[in-house]
């Protein structure tokens, strides 16, 4: 099937295409089969493979691509580290905070343990001497 061919297919039944178009049409369909013929039949050119690489240079791609694997690994490992000790500050912050409380406790404790042994009542051989007391204060 030719490309005029494929043009008439596309046509409504009794409509005809203008000489001169036709014309152009047809000098372009040639020139682009002339130059589809033209690119098939170039000799090409084989490319040159890459040279091969030394073993230096293998050496030192491997030796970055290990570096940059330990670095993203020791970056993990380091984040993680940073995470228990943050975990660890908190735990010791709630234990220095349970130890005062329980310290304020205790020191509460022995406080109302003197008071009540200083306000203990006075010995029945002192009595006389505590009731004079407590008229002085009364005046």
């Amino acid at each position: 099937m030719s490309f005029k061919d494929g043009l008439a297919g596309d046509r409504m039944e009794g409509e005809e295409l203008d000489p001169v178009l036709d014309e152009v049409l047809a000098k372009f369909r040639l020139s682009v089969r002339a130059w589809s013929e033209a690119e098939f039949n170039r000799p090409r050119v084989a490319r040159a493979l890459a040279p091969r690489r030394g073993v230096w240079q293998l050496a030192s791609a491997w030796a970055l691509g290990l570096a940059l694997v330990t670095g993203a690994v020791s970056g993990g490992v380091y984040e993680r580290h940073v995470k228990q000790v943050r975990i660890a500050a908190v735990l010791e912050a709630q234990r220095q905070r349970q130890l005062a409380a329980n310290r304020a406790r205790e020191e509460e404790e022995l406080l109302a343990k003197v008071d009540s042994d200083v306000s203990r009542q006075v010995p029945s051989a002192m009595e006389p001497l505590a009731q004079l007391m407590a008229e002085d204060e009364t005046r």
